[in-house]
């Protein structure tokens, strides 16, 4: 897996950004704070495994904040929100390319998109848990469940 970085660690502070959503707005990472935040990185909407999987996000609510972030454009993550009845946040790194992604550790240099990565956050913005699948596997929500029970 060609990544440029390595992963952004549990126990160290959640690197912040801003990206616009589905609906071009701005959306800051550090304006969740005190509360739970589960970031997930999927490769591109309108594929399989991703619509499985935010669709297990939409499915199952959790009791933090989603946010999603793929390199896709706004228009793109518009277009898949209104279809599939997305109400979370899907965020944009499409430019400057992929850099949200690099932050985390979890952009694909040779494929020019992110891994499957996921990072729970803290209400003081620490990365308490995450996971890091290769694009052609699939995350279990039920996993993210038993790590927002752990994190208090």
């Amino acid at each position: 897996m060609p990544v440029n970085a390595h992963p952004a660690e549990v126990g160290a502070l959640a690197p912040d950004f801003e990206l616009q959503d589905q609906h071009g707005a701005p959306v800051r990472l550090s304006q969740f704070r005190g509360g739970k935040v589960v970031l997930v990185f999927y490769p591109l909407a309108f594929t399989g495994i991703c619509h499985g999987e935010l669709s297990a996000l939409r499915d199952h609510p959790l009791d933090a904040q989603v946010l999603t972030v793929s390199v896709d454009s706004v228009f793109t993550h518009r277009a898949w929100a209104d279809q599939e009845g997305y109400g979370f946040p899907l965020l944009s790194d499409f430019w400057p390319h992929g850099q949200v992604a690099r932050a985390y550790g979890v952009f694909d240099e040779a494929k020019g998109l992110a891994l499957r990565g996921t990072f729970i956050i803290d209400g003081e913005g620490v990365i308490r848990w995450s996971v890091i699948n290769p694009i052609s596997s699939a995350r279990d929500v039920a996993d993210y469940v038993k790590a927002l029970a752990d994190i208090h």
